[in-house]
Parts: structure tokens; C-alpha cells; sequence
């Protein structure tokens, strides 16, 4: 499956945000958009998933253009994960994922015992069926974030799309939601996700895009997330490093040089993980 954008021109009324941005994305593998504050990440997934009107150019499901679907049909093909969602009755963890099976619903319809199936699964496929009866709100935010995704995938949807999936989170569950995405695009998901490390580029297999304010670039990790691109799309200095584990093979690294640490220090740093 390949979900493409083309020439897009996305904003707001007759404000133009975003012009002629074109990317694809297929399954198997995760698009990962970069890019700094106020550069319109959040307007291009906006429009994307429809909440805003395309103002130009065309988005499209393996060649069919979406943006006359109903909003039913395109819930029914596109996944969404927020990056915060509080929800405002303290509604258990499996009602909250069974509500990802609503695009699959009469708008009188109360869930099946097939959609509280379906929902049990999506649970059970992330390792979290152990929140099922848990208070959504009293959980903490790598759980709540854990389960946005199986709400998601309860949608059973072809294309996930992910606003930065990691934000607030600790190192552990960073790296517990990263695998999911991984293991997701793997079994053929379409996966997009926006990020503010651009080590996940490096950590998710797939496409790399960087939106600046003059200018969108698409690539491997390896041509897009360069040394001169971050520092100029994010106005700090960034070294990128490159270590070999022989357990695990060529891994990378993006490091800023802040001011007051002496840059032989962060020498000597990059150096004693190359080595």
C-alpha cells in the first residue's frame, strides 16, 4: 500500500502554511517527519487526515485520491495517535480502545462482542492487556500513550498516523513505543510519525522527511539527517556519530555541542563510543 501526497498546498482559510510538499509512504516501513517548531508538521498531518482542506495538489491511497471520502471511509483506512489525549469522564482503558472500532459503527450502534474482541486483541498484540480494567486517567503516560496505539489499531486501519508518538515520555517507554512502531510498519502498516530526535529517523527504518521553513527534503536517514541540514533547520551545532557494536552493528548518533562544555570534551565523548 502506498499513501502519497502530491504538490500539496495545506493551511488554513485562505492563509497558505505549506506549498507543494509531495511525499510517499508504503507499507512495511515508517515515514518519519523532522522538522522544527512553527514549520507546519502539525497543518500537513492536519490535512492529511482530513480535518483540514487540501488547498492544492492531491492526497491518495495506492492512486485513489481520498479527499472526497467520507469521513467514515477514511477512519476506516487511517489510524490516529495524538500526542496528548485526556479524556474528559475516567473511562476504563478497554473503553477506550473499543472506541477505535466506531468508524466501523452505525451512528446508532452500541460495540459488539466482536468489537470488544477486536479491541482485547489490539491490547493483547501490545504487551498491555493488563491495563484493560484500569482507569484510563490514573494511568501513567507511557500506559496512556501504549494505549492510544491499540485504540488505533483496533480501527484496523491500512495507515497509522502518529504525532509525536515519544513526546513526554521517559527514556524506557521512548524506546518501548519505538519498537511497537517498528514491529507495526513490519507487519505492513503504513506508519507515519513526527518526531523532535532526529536519532529516530535512525531507529525507525524507512523514509526521512525534514520540513524548514524554505524547504522540504526526502530521503534515507542517511541523506537526510546530516550535520549541515540540523544545524540549519534547528540553528544549533550538531556533530553526527557513528558507532559499530558487534552485537548489534552500525548504529548513529546526534549530538549538539552546547555551549560551555569544551569541545574536546565532546571529542574525547564521540571518540569513546566509536571505539
Amino acid at each position: 500500500m502506498i499513501f502519497a501526497g502530491t504538490h500539496m498546498d495545506c493551511g488554513y482559510g485562505k492563509i497558505r502554511i505549506l506549498h507543494d510538499i509531495s511525499l510517499n509512504a508504503t507499507s512495511g516501513q515508517v515515514f518519519c517527519l523532522l522538522g522544527p517548531n512553527g514549520v507546519g508538521k502539525t497543518t500537513l498531518f492536519k490535512t492529511m487526515l482530513g480535518f483540514l482542506p487540501l488547498m492544492a495538489g492531491s492526497i491518495t491511497i495506492d492512486g485513489e485520491d481520498i479527499t472526497s471520502w467520507s469521513d467514515r471511509r477514511k477512519a476506516q483506512a487511517i489510524g490516529y495517535v495524538p500526542q496528548v489525549h485526556t479524556p474528559p469522564f475516567p473511562f476504563t482503558v478497554i473503553d477506550v480502545v473499543t472506541m477505535g472500532r466506531t468508524a466501523h459503527l452505525s451512528p446508532v450502534a452500541s460495540p459488539s462482542k466482536n468489537d470488544t474482541k477486536i479491541a482485547k486483541e489490539a491490547l493483547k498484540e501490545l504487551g498491555i492487556s493488563y491495563l484493560s480494567d484500569k482507569i484510563y486517567t490514573e494511568i501513567s503516560s507511557g500506559e496512556r500513550q501504549m494505549v492510544l496505539v491499540a485504540r488505533a489499531l483496533a480501527q484496523q486501519p491500512k495507515i497509522l498516523i502518529m504525532d509525536e508518538p515519544t513526546a513526554n515520555l521517559d527514556f524506557g517507554n521512548q524506546v518501548r513505543v519505538l519498537e511497537q512502531i517498528n514491529r507495526l510498519a513490519a507487519q505492513g502498516l503504513v506508519v507515519i510519525m513526527t518526531t523532535h530526535f532526529p536519532d529516530h529517523a535512525f531507529l525507525c527504518p524507512g523514509t526521512v522527511g525534514l520540513l524548514e521553513h524554505d524547504r522540504f527534503t526526502v530521503g534515507t536517514a542517511k541523506e537526510v539527517v546530516t550535520e549541515e541540514r540540523l544545524q540549519r533547520a534547528y540553528a544549533v551545532d550538531v556533530r553526527i556519530v557513528h558507532h559499530t557494536y558487534l552485537d548489534i552493528g552500525l548504529l548513529h548518533s546526534c549530538i549538539p555541542v552546547v555551549s560551555g562544555i569544551p569541545k574536546s570534551k565532546i571529542a574525547e565523548y564521540a571518540g569513546s563510543i566509536t571505539r
